[in-house]
């Protein structure tokens, strides 16, 4: 195991992913915050970033090359709502 170099967390070797804060070692780019961005991770520890776009436009790759740096689907991901006690 490594240390993220934005938060201090874990980093697996495997993954270069801090899942801790979603930095570290390895970027995925917009992918890292995007609504239809989703986050996979093999049972071998590596990690891979699905675009649910591409179920409906076939523009999209379904598995982009990362970083993904320009993307005209790109949206931010809504701050998840905090459950009221």
């Amino acid at each position: 195991m490594s240390r993220c170099t934005s938060c201090g967390g874990e980093v697996s070797i495997a993954s270069r992913f801090c899942a801790a804060c979603g930095a570290g070692k390895f970027d995925p780019g917009l992918c890292r915050d995007c609504r239809y961005s989703r986050r996979i991770e093999s049972d071998r520890g590596s990690v891979f970033f699905r675009c649910e776009l591409s179920l409906e436009d076939s523009r999209f790759p379904k598995y982009p090359r990362l970083p993904v740096r320009v993307c005209s689907g790109y949206r931010v991901k809504e701050p998840e709502a905090r459950a009221e006690s």
